[in-house]
């Protein structure tokens, strides 16, 4: 989440005429910045509808905050165009907003199984009715989210616990129907992102308000020793941001909850970020001057990845099928 390619004190005279690489720069930088912008929205979403986050981890949350926190210093320490300051300072209240979310729904959430627990302690001699469907729907809040799963999966089967092959056969093509829903979704929102970039870049170019940067051939760009400190620190909690998320996906054996469209634009985000830098200049001393930077975006990819792994392995295979098959 960080962009490191225009300083403040760089000289206006010192821009060059637009070439195909500066160009391709700028369009990959302006994509990423949109996929930045808009990386929060759909977890913010996905919470909302469901009435709670847990399938998210707070440790990711956190590291990633003090990633950001880092990112911002870092930036401002190195003399960044105000714009990119601003753009950090929008993550940071990103990902505020983010985590008041979070932490609303599980305060909120763990008042209610309290109050399910009080309630059902203070049943002596339980009611042959109501206070059974009281415990069970208290059970499935103790259990968790994947029991909570499987108790929904349960209630659409028939009385006797086994569903007809009809029912089964119209859930499996509302299931398909389900997934093609969600793959033009997520298709739609990427291209709409990409469009945006690109036409934000265009005008801005045109405008000239964006100019390309000369390269630094005499020994990269001259940065702060303290502001390339924390831009490793910020590449190391980027990259160790996602291994908690990881760990809880595992331990659940689960993902749902989690918005596959937040890993898919911060994929897009990094991958758009560390081509754009590469784009702009591949000589050495430019390289090393933002390698935190590139180590911070492009490892975390190989993270984003393992997620979209575990989206595949731990899709819940409809029971239906199961039950049809059996």
């Amino acid at each position: 989440m960080s962009l490191l390619l225009a300083r403040e004190d760089m000289p206006v005279e010192s821009y060059v005429p637009i070439t195909p690489r500066e160009a391709a720069s700028g369009l990959l930088g302006s994509i990423s910045l949109t996929c930045w912008i808009f990386l929060l929205v759909p977890q913010l979403i996905e919470n909302y509808c469901n009435g709670n986050a847990e399938a998210i981890s707070l440790l990711f949350l956190f590291v990633w905050f003090i990633g950001d926190i880092t990112n911002l210093i870092g930036g401002a320490w190195a003399g960044l165009v105000p714009v990119i300051v601003a753009i950090a300072v929008y993550f940071c209240i990103a990902d505020g907003v983010l985590i008041s979310q979070c932490l609303y729904y599980k305060t909120r959430n763990a008042r209610r199984e309290n109050l399910l627990r009080r309630r059902r302690s203070s049943t002596v001699t339980p009611d042959p009715t109501t206070p059974l469907l009281g415990r069970r729907f208290s059970d499935t809040l103790e259990r968790g989210p994947a029991s909570r799963r499987r108790s929904m999966t349960s209630q659409r089967s028939g009385r006797d616990g086994h569903s007809h092959p009809d029912d089964a056969l119209a859930n499996i093509v509302e299931d398909i129907e389900a997934g093609r829903s969600a793959w033009m979704k997520n298709f739609s929102s990427v291209l709409a992102i990409c469009v945006i970039g690109m036409a934000g870049w265009t005008v801005a170019w045109q405008t000239g308000v964006w100019k390309p940067a000369p390269e630094e051939r005499d020994g990269g760009v001259d940065m702060a020793a303290g502001a390339q400190v924390l831009g490793y620190i910020s590449a190391v909690c980027y990259l160790g941001a996602r291994l908690p998320q990881i760990y809880k996906n595992y331990c659940d054996k689960s993902c749902e909850g989690l918005s596959l469209l937040f890993f898919i634009l911060s994929l897009m985000g990094n991958l758009t970020y560390g081509a754009g830098i590469l784009c702009h200049s591949t000589e050495k001393n430019y390289v090393v001057t933002n390698l935190p930077w590139l180590i911070g975006s492009l490892g975390t990819m190989v993270e984003d990845v393992v997620i979209f792994a575990q989206f595949r392995l731990y899709a819940e295979q409809s029971p239906q099928l199961t039950t049809a098959v059996s």
